[in-house]
């Protein structure tokens, strides 16, 4: 019960600094709260909150992907958390916040390489993603896919459909 005025004391606080994100974050987090509270099981290091934080969390990163200052410290800092308990509770789903924004990047950076409507350099892909270099992404690529951004540029080219011609009547 203690855990729970804590924190509703804190929304009373710094709600109106909250950013809606955060205010989001608040508001499910006070949710689990009292419904850890009504169930009688409040645990101070493993609270219920882990799942709403986790996806507050991932729902900012994914809309930040290009911001080279993402990570867990602008992560935790939005969400009105720290650093720790973020981890924490990523590390409940056996992930790494790190490991979690990386995955979105490559993920983001193989659409790339095979959208048609602008094709960019792999070079472009990385600076674009947040990878130091087209070095970098292409190792972090191979690790992640198991080939080279080239190999994947190759293979989806190959997998592609052929576009049917069309036959214009001659006149």
């Amino acid at each position: 019960m203690l855990l729970l005025n804590a924190h509703a004391d804190m929304i009373w606080r710094h709600g109106a600094e909250l950013s809606p994100v955060g205010a989001q974050a608040a508001r499910d987090a006070l949710v689990e709260l009292a419904k850890a509270v009504v169930r009688g099981a409040v645990d101070h290091t493993e609270t219920q909150l882990a799942p709403a934080l986790v996806r507050t969390a991932k729902s900012l990163a994914d809309r930040r992907l290009t911001d080279p200052r993402l990570s867990a410290t602008t992560l935790a800092h939005a969400l009105n958390v720290s650093v720790r308990t973020l981890q924490r509770a990523f590390a409940a789903d056996d992930e790494s916040v790190a490991a979690y924004i990386r995955t979105r990047r490559l993920e983001e950076a193989r659409r790339d390489l095979t959208n048609p409507a602008g094709r960019l350099t792999i070079t472009e892909i990385a600076a674009r993603w947040q990878f130091a270099d087209s070095g970098h992404l292409s190792r972090a690529f191979r690790q992640h896919y198991g080939q080279t951004p080239t190999e994947y540029i190759r293979a989806s080219r190959i997998s592609e459909p052929p576009v049917a011609e069309v036959q214009v009547p001659v006149r």
